[in-house]
C-alpha cells in the first residue's frame, strides 16, 4: 500500500497507530504540537495492552522496561488489609503480570520503532477539510498537508474530534490527581492501593529501585499549594501506613505532577469518510482502571488489522469504529463510577463504600478484572 496517512498527535495512541500502519507498508506522518512529549510519570501496561504491543512487535521491549505487579492488594489508611490476594493473582487472572514503566520510556520505544522523520514536532492541526477522496489539513505553522486519510490521536481537546462532532464540552470531575516517582523500592506485597475517606493512593514498583505512585482527592478546580505540592501531600498523608510517607519522602519536589481531572462529552461520531479517531480523542476516561493508554494501544493494533483487510480506508475506519465502540464505552462508564465512589461526599460515604469492597468474593473480582485487562480481553477482528 502507498496511501499517505496523517496522524494528528504523538502520544501513546498516535505513535502506536503509526507503528502499526507502517508495518503494513503505508506512508505515515505524525504531527505533534508539543515540541517535547516526554513529560509524564509512570504508566500501567495491563496484559490486554501487552497483547496489543505484541501485535506491533514491541511487547517484549516494554516488558523489559519496567517493574511487574503480580498481586494487587488493597489496604485502608491504617494498614488494615481490605484485599490481600495470593502473590500470583494477576498471572492467574490476566495471563501475565501487569507491567509498570515510565511514560517517557514507553513513548521512546514506540518512537524508535518508526521510520526516521515520521514525527514532525512543534506543528499541530488547526482545520480539517475533506477534499475529493482525501483530506486537507491546515497546520499551526500556516502550511497545509494533504493525505488520503487522517487519524485523530490528539487527546481530550482533539481538533479532529471537534471536526467530526462539533463542540465537545469539558466538565471538571470534582477531584485532582497527583503523580510522582519515588527513588525507593517497593515490597511486592504492598503493590496496589491504600484507601482513605474521600482519597486514595496507588503505589506500584517501577523496577527494583523506584516506585510509581499517584493520589487523588476531591478539591476545588485550579488549586495549587503555595509551599509546593509535595509538602501538601506529606502533611496530608503523614499518618498513613507505610509505604506512603516513605515514598513521598523519596520523591523530588519538582517531579510531582498535579492535574485536575475532567470529563468530556463522548463523541457521537468516531469515523466519517477518511477521518477517524483513536485514544483519548475518541474515548477519554478517568484513570481508575488504568486503561486510558492501554485502550489507545488496543485501538492501534485493531485499526491496523481492519486497514490490512481493506484497501478502502473509509470502509476500514467505519468497521474499526463499530468494532471498538461497545468495549471502550463500558470502560469509560466503569472508570467514572469508581471515581465517583472514591470521591463521594460526605467523605464518610466514600469510606463506607470503599471498605465494602472486601465483601466482594475474590473469584468475582478476578473474573471481572480478566474481562477488562486480561490478554484474552484484547480481541482482534476475525
Amino acid at each position: 500500500m502507498s496511501q499517505q496517512i496523517l496522524i494528528v498527535g504523538a502520544g501513546i495512541a498516535g505513535l502506536s497507530a503509526a507503528v502499526a500502519l507502517q508495518r503494513l507498508g503505508l506512508t505515515v506522518t505524525v504531527v505533534e504540537e508539543k515540541a517535547d512529549t516526554s513529560a509524564g510519570a509512570g504508566i500501567s501496561i495491563w496484559p490486554n495492552a501487552l497483547a496489543a504491543l505484541d501485535e506491533l512487535g514491541l511487547g517484549d521491549a516494554v516488558r523489559a522496561s519496567g517493574g511487574r505487579v503480580t498481586a494487587g492488594a488493597v489496604r485502608w489508611r491504617d494498614g488494615t488489609w481490605l484485599r490481600r490476594p495470593s502473590a500470583d493473582r494477576m498471572v492467574r487472572a490476566l495471563g501475565e503480570p501487569l507491567v509498570v514503566t515510565r511514560r517517557a520510556e514507553l513513548t521512546e520505544i514506540l518512537a524508535c520503532a518508526l521510520t526516521a522523520g515520521t514525527v514532525r514536532a512543534g506543528v499541530g492541526a488547526r482545520e480539517i477539510a475533506t477534499a475529493g477522496r482525501g483530506v486537507r489539513v491546515t497546520l499551526s505553522d500556516g502550511s497545509t498537508s494533504e493525505a488520503a486519510a487522517v487519524i485523530g490521536a490528539d487527546g481530550v481537546g482533539s481538533v479532529v474530534a471537534r471536526h467530526l462532532n462539533g463542540p465537545l464540552r469539558h466538565r471538571y470531575a470534582g477531584y485532582t490527581a497527583w503523580r510522582g516517582i519515588a527513588a525507593l523500592g517497593l515490597d511486592p506485597e504492598l503493590a496496589g492501593q491504600t484507601l482513605g475517606a474521600g482519597t486514595e493512593v496507588g503505589h506500584v514498583p517501577l523496577g527494583p529501585d523506584h516506585t510509581y505512585w499517584f493520589a487523588t482527592e476531591r478539591t476545588a478546580e485550579g488549586g495549587a499549594t503555595p509551599d509546593g505540592e509535595l509538602h501538601y501531600l506529606q502533611r496530608k498523608y503523614r499518618d498513613w501506613a507505610e509505604p506512603i510517607p516513605s515514598l513521598l519522602a523519596a520523591t523530588a519536589p519538582d517531579a510531582v505532577l498535579r492535574n485536575d481531572l475532567y470529563d468530556r462529552d463522548q463523541v457521537r461520531v468516531w469515523s466519517r469518510g477518511p477521518v477517524t479517531l483513536v485514544g483519548d480523542a475518541a474515548h477519554p476516561m478517568r484513570p481508575h482502571l488504568g486503561q486510558g493508554g492501554c485502550q489507545g494501544l488496543e485501538d492501534a493494533a485493531i485499526l491496523a488489522r481492519f486497514v490490512a483487510r481493506s484497501g478502502d480506508l473509509p470502509a476500514a475506519f467505519a468497521r474499526f469504529a463499530q468494532f471498538r465502540r461497545a468495549r471502550v464505552r463500558a470502560l469509560v462508564r466503569e472508570s467514572m463510577l469508581i471515581g465517583r465512589v472514591v470521591n463521594l461526599r460526605p467523605a464518610v460515604l466514600s469510606a463506607l463504600a470503599s471498605r465494602a469492597t472486601v465483601l466482594i468474593p475474590e473469584a468475582v473480582v478476578g473474573r471481572h478484572l480478566a474481562s477488562v485487562a486480561a490478554r484474552s480481553a484484547f480481541v482482534l477482528p476475525e
